[in-house]
């Protein structure tokens, strides 16, 4: 999760037990996918980079196998003996991805039944919208069961942080990875500023546990256009771009 995932979903290889659990969980504590989240969300399939981004839906491995997020399911039980036989086995040469893709073969193994197949028509009809109001609109308007509990979790976030964060994915859509971390370095600049929701939300997830953080603006109207585009301008030591 969040962290976790940036160290191990631009690896060339990623491997995953049935122990395996992803979200991308920055929202709920005012903050905004960092880790390179705007490089590899965006370009996962449909709006399924935007749900994850901004619901902190969990996957397991199922699905995440499914979404291209990890590239094999190794059982738990298989893991020392896959990591001997990488250590063991010649990965030189410009073949070296195919030698080890072969070795993972050897001990990967079906993943079971994913869930998010039958979401997709949902995700996309909900979460492709332009503006986070929109898309609480296409999920009030659709009015079932999911789209529900997908408002439900949307109304527990900072307003601020789902709105720089759907920014963040459109402006990432189309960049470089390294671009893409520029912009990601830009955003936690403004993150680190005095009275930003990021602080409010780790108060109270994090510290103080109370679970009611107190965001400003409350609302997804109240969130401005200036107060979104304050956090991508330049900054000291960051690496331009055009």
């Amino acid at each position: 999760m969040g962290g976790g995932v940036g160290l191990s979903v631009h690896g060339s290889h990623s491997v995953a037990s049935e122990k395996f659990l992803f979200a991308m969980p920055e929202t709920t504590i005012g903050l905004f996918p960092d880790v390179g989240g705007g490089y590899f969300l965006t370009r996962l399939q449909g709006a399924l980079g935007t749900f994850l981004a901004l619901t902190s839906h969990r996957l397991k491995v199922a699905d995440a196998l499914w979404a291209g997020i990890i590239d094999a399911h190794v059982p738990s039980a298989k893991m020392n003996d896959l990591q001997a036989a990488l250590g063991a086995a010649d990965l030189s040469g410009p073949d070296a991805d195919r030698k080890v893709d072969a070795v993972i073969g050897r001990f990967a193994a079906d993943a079971g039944a994913r869930t998010l197949p039958a979401m997709m028509a949902d995700i996309d009809r909900c979460f492709s919208a332009e503006s986070v109001s929109d898309i609480v609109a296409r999920l009030e308007t659709d009015g079932g069961e999911w789209a529900q509990k997908q408002l439900a979790a949307l109304m527990k976030l900072s307003p601020l942080a789902m709105a720089i964060t759907l920014e963040q994915l459109k402006r990432c859509a189309n960049r470089s990875f390294e671009d893409s971390m520029t912009i990601e370095y830009r955003m936690s600049q403004a993150c680190m500023l005095p009275g930003h929701d990021f602080f409010e939300g780790v108060r109270a997830l994090l510290i103080d546990k109370d679970q009611k953080p107190k965001w400003k603006p409350s609302t997804i109207e109240g969130v401005t256009r200036d107060m979104v585009e304050s956090h991508f301008k330049p900054v000291a030591n960051d690496l331009k771009f055009e």
